[in-house]
């Protein structure tokens, strides 16, 4: 039999299951999309980042999950936002603000030669760290529990271990009847 095109990239998307959970942990990531928003009633403004690890064994993770969902209005679920300080003085800015920092360090000490300028454009296709954890909720009354994107870091320290672990984090009234898994 000759071999067809494309054989590779199938045997590849085919080792995916659908639905499968990233562990939580640290990622090395590359940034693919970033969308800016104004706050609305209030709300602090927002940026968006789309993104997909590129290294080890979860490389591609969020591609594979995209390109295996069948659903018609499947979303890509690589993302993470990071609120903007509204400089306000309250308690509540001032961790938006230091959130805020440690992300644009993170994006600097990832990429060698950049300084943050004010221009969250920029970091579309640059390399970050990002550490996931575990969080249980309820979702039409089910309690699910799922990994989502919690903090940045430098990517090397995520090539090194050297990150803080986080801590499993409950909301929507998940009370934990069913175990994690």
């Amino acid at each position: 039999m000759k071999q067809f095109n494309g054989y590779s990239e199938a045997k590849e998307a085919a080792q995916y299951t659908p639905g499968a959970k990233l562990p939580a942990g640290g990622y090395v990531c590359k940034v693919m999309a970033v969308r800016y928003t104004d706050g609305q009633n209030g709300n602090s403004d927002m940026i968006t980042l789309q993104f997909d690890i590129v290294e080890g064994e979860h490389k591609d993770f969020f591609k594979k999950q995209y390109e295996a969902n069948t659903q018609e209005d499947k979303k890509w679920k690589g993302t993470a936002r990071i609120y903007c300080p509204k400089d306000d003085g309250t308690e509540q800015d001032r961790w938006t603000k230091n959130n805020f920092a440690r992300w644009t360090n993170a994006f600097e000490e990832s990429n060698p030669g950049y300084t943050w300028d004010w221009d969250e454009n920029k970091w579309k296709d640059k390399l970050i760290g990002i550490v996931f954890g575990e969080t249980g909720t309820v979702i039409e009354g089910k309690e699910i529990v799922y990994t989502e994107a919690r903090s940045a870091d430098s990517v090397q320290n995520i090539r090194d271990g050297k990150f803080y672990e986080q801590k499993f984090k409950a909301k929507n009234g998940w009370t934990g009847t069913q175990q994690k898994k």
